[in-house]
């Protein structure tokens, strides 16, 4: 599937991938620095109505948030990792592997740990308010 949104469609987009999901519960974000993938998920946590503080977990590795019918999310960046065994040892691999949804930014960084079903979700830039997100189902 690909959605071409500018910022101020980012919610429909947003709405758009959470309607898809179908059993998936790990998305892993790709794209460039600055490419809008925390924004982007921080689009998709407020499209499942969490209330909470929604930030970049880039110091803190991982976020948990809660969704407005109460699951659990988790939003992970792994960008300061160095391998797989540093990101087991923060938790990566539990998180993963709960049943809860993860949201992954920089999932290259530990690309061994991620289960068979994980949903790979690319986002470009196409110009300064434009991106391009792809993902197959």
């Amino acid at each position: 599937m690909e959605v071409i949104f500018t910022s101020s469609q980012i919610g429909e987009a947003a709405d758009g991938l959470i309607k898809n999901l179908d059993s998936h519960r790990v998305l892993a974000f790709h794209g460039e620095m600055g490419a809008g993938k925390t924004t982007f998920i921080h689009a998709l946590c407020e499209a499942m109505g969490v209330k909470d503080n929604i930030s970049s977990p880039t110091f803190s590795i991982i976020n948990q948030y809660t969704s407005g019918n109460s699951e659990t999310i988790f939003h992970m960046d792994l960008y300061r990792l160095k391998d797989e065994a540093e990101a087991i040892n923060a938790g990566v691999e539990d998180c993963l592997f709960s049943g809860d949804l993860c949201l992954v930014e920089w999932p290259g960084k530990a690309p061994g740990i991620f289960p068979d079903d994980t949903l790979h979700v690319y986002i470009s830039v196409i110009d300064e308010l434009t991106r391009k997100l792809e993902y197959a189902l």
